[in-house]
């Protein structure tokens, strides 16, 4: 078990063709999460919240593990714009985005997913929870980094 909160987090980082504002535009948009997932759970919106998101808003989202369809129900608790954006659902873990530029077209985008603000920590770690995303955010990452490079083949 793990019991030092910054040991559970896990992150990836990628440097993306364009500006931080660009991306966050993005990132503020729910609806175009679809997009940039690399779970593929993801489905689309769910019509009762906002198309922009801000500080406390709340989102849904139609989800699908395997065969499994479900929602989610989201809560922005960081929004700092340009510069970083997190939610959390029920579970209380926490996605989040920082966004650091490093000149006006290019930023360092590092997305993380921190178990350690969960309700019940050890459970995410006997599932192996926080493993499995290490992957996905790199896709996403791998993805957002298409949008803006115009190379939808990644």
């Amino acid at each position: 078990m793990v019991s030092d909160q910054e040991d559970q987090i896990v992150t990836a980082t990628r440097d993306i063709p364009a500006s931080a504002q660009q991306i966050f535009d993005l990132l503020a948009d729910p609806s175009r999460h679809t997009e940039i997932d690399g779970s593929d759970t993801v489905q689309k919106l769910r019509s009762d919240g906002p198309t922009r998101l801000s500080l406390g808003a709340k989102f849904g989202m139609d989800m699908k593990f395997s065969f499994l369809p479900y929602a989610i129900y989201n809560e922005v608790i960081e929004f700092e714009e340009p510069l970083a954006i997190a939610w959390r659902h029920l579970g209380h873990h926490v996605w989040r985005y920082e966004l650091e530029p490093l000149d006006d077209a290019t930023t360092r985008v590092t997305e993380s997913f921190n178990w350690g603000e969960a309700r019940f920590p050890p459970m995410y770690e006997w599932l192996r929870y926080p493993s499995q995303h290490e992957g996905n955010m790199a896709r996403s990452l791998e993805r957002l980094d298409a949008i803006f490079s115009g190379d939808q083949t990644q």
